[in-house]
């Protein structure tokens, strides 16, 4: 069988999963919140996280080398880095939510790729001279993945911004009837008790939530931050050794170091003990768009040296 077909298949066959994924993973986090559904969406994952391992492998072996060297081959590898985190993280803290904010992302990725991209760039071609490195593996690898362990971070801080600002509203009542004061004012009282309880153990939950979520995003974003330093010195170490420079302020190289400045106040300011709880958070969701203007925006943007084999040539 043809290797363009079989590949084809595998990401065909990964939008549709993700598509059905979306779909249950949200009716059931709004409707149902059945374990047993729980239990799918997590396999199901891990099927799509496979599908798309397949299809990369496949491309490994029938072009002979890693499939890292233009923007499609990124796109599903940052596609299966980020459901890989997914299946870790939610088999670790058992939380649903977390799948539900990652899937629309994953399905975007695998939409572009499928839809927005021409032919002639997911055809593979071969490696310009500048790509034939030991460093290919290396620092792209690095790079994604912590491009995809930020993402999901910063993803977890717009969550917790959402929760954050969800405002609780009081039901109230009230009676003209002369007649039936005493019974509305006694049914009143039994109302306001129970919504007080409900909103004490409402509250209580949101307050879990948001400390979970918070904590979650700190640990994501402090793992995938040293991730992206590696990365970082890894692209400058091949960069003098296939351009004689160690950095020459290309638009992916300045973007790349604006990201790290503002995951790096992001960490800071979580060190920070007098800085409000939320302005972490804001730095986190504004670094989810620095991110994706540094991966992908860039290309549409500008031209430079790192343009080759993606959408400028």
């Amino acid at each position: 069988m043809n290797a363009n077909l079989i590949e084809n298949t595998l990401i065909n066959t990964s939008f549709g999963l993700l598509l059905i994924g979306l779909i249950i993973y949200w009716s059931n986090l709004i409707i149902t919140n059945n374990h047993r559904i729980k239990y799918l969406c997590i396999s199901l994952t891990i099927l799509i996280n496979i599908i798309l391992a397949l299809s990369l492998i496949t491309r490994w072996i029938y072009n002979r080398y890693f499939p890292l060297s233009n923007l499609y081959e990124s796109m599903i590898f940052l596609a299966w880095s980020i459901t890989l985190i997914q299946i870790i993280l939610e088999n670790k803290t058992k939380n649903q939510l977390i799948g539900a904010i990652t899937i629309p992302v994953t399905l975007f990725i695998i939409a572009f790729t499928s839809l927005s991209l021409p032919n002639e760039l997911k055809v593979a071609s071969p490696l310009v001279p500048a790509l034939k490195s030991n460093w290919l593996m290396m620092h792209v690898t690095v790079m994604i993945v912590s491009y995809a362990t930020l993402m999901i971070g910063s993803l977890l801080s717009i969550l917790f911004l959402i929760i954050a600002n969800r405002k609780i509203v009081n039901i109230q009542g009230n009676s003209n009837n002369n007649s039936k004061k005493v019974f509305f004012k006694y049914e009143l009282n039994n109302k306001q008790q129970m919504l007080k309880s409900l909103k004490n153990k409402n509250s209580i939950s949101r307050i879990n939530l948001m400390q979970l979520l918070d904590n979650l995003s700190y640990r994501i974003i402090g793992f995938g931050f040293p991730l992206l330093t590696i990365g970082i010195i890894s692209g400058a170490v091949w960069a003098n050794d296939a351009w004689g420079t160690y950095w020459s302020w290309d638009p992916k190289e300045t973007w790349a170091l604006i990201t790290w400045i503002i995951f790096a106040i992001y960490l800071h300011s979580r060190l920070n003990k007098q800085i409000n709880g939320k302005t972490p958070a804001i730095i986190a969701s504004l670094g989810f768009v620095i991110i994706w203007i540094c991966y992908l925006g860039v290309n549409f943007l500008g031209k430079g040296l790192h343009s080759y084999g993606w959408l400028l040539s």
